[in-house]
């Protein structure tokens, strides 16, 4: 994915906004003066506000493939090498809590194929290093076999997902990681062999 740097900043800016205001605050008016620019010089950047929210998707996604690459090629132990990646994405959205509150905003547009398709990337890139993580736990015996790496997959990320929302829901008001470390390692107890 090609992202101009003049795109990342209004994308950062976005970001600040959805923050500090929620996403409904994100309007291209507000988005233009937080930039000091016209709404002109806006849409030569971006077509809508959704392409915004994609773009930041995005360039989350690309984010996410090279920081969880770096750690599938450093850690060879399956399961530590998942606690890395959460611990990589909780270190990730506490910097950057405005692409967590992006991809929460998704859920109260109205449908759009285009925000559809760019989350759901999103979440088959996580569940690509997750389920071969998981995988190799399997074949090595340290996890459970008899459910498939795709149902345990899909459940290690439906628990960080309510994590990460109730996170959003107390207006980041704990530490994301100090807490959700241990519901990594409780959901990884229950997928370890016995």
């Amino acid at each position: 994915m090609s992202i101009s740097p003049r795109q990342l900043e209004i994308i950062e800016a976005a970001g600040h906004l959805i923050t500090a205001d929620g996403f409904s605050a994100l309007t291209t008016k507000r988005l233009a003066e937080r930039m000091e620019f016209s709404e002109a010089a806006l849409y030569r950047h971006f077509k809508s506000k959704e392409d915004i929210l994609i773009k930041m998707v995005q360039h989350f996604a690309a984010d996410m493939e090279q920081r969880l690459s770096i750690i599938a090629r450093s850690q060879p132990n399956p399961e530590k090498r998942i606690k890395a990646m959460f611990d990589s994405q909780f270190a990730f959205f506490n910097k950057n809590p405005h692409y967590l509150l992006a991809i929460f905003a998704t859920d109260m547009l109205d449908r759009s194929a285009k925000v559809d398709d760019a989350i759901m990337a999103l979440m088959l890139t996580k569940r690509k290093f997750l389920n071969k993580a998981i995988k190799e736990g399997q074949e090595q015996g340290s996890f459970i076999s008899h459910i498939s790496a795709g149902t345990l997959a899909h459940i290690v990320m439906g628990t960080f997902r309510l994590h990460m929302l109730k996170w959003r829901m107390a207006a980041r008001g704990f530490d994301v990681a100090r807490k959700g470390r241990p519901l990594i390692t409780a959901v990884l107890s229950l997928i370890k062999e016995p």
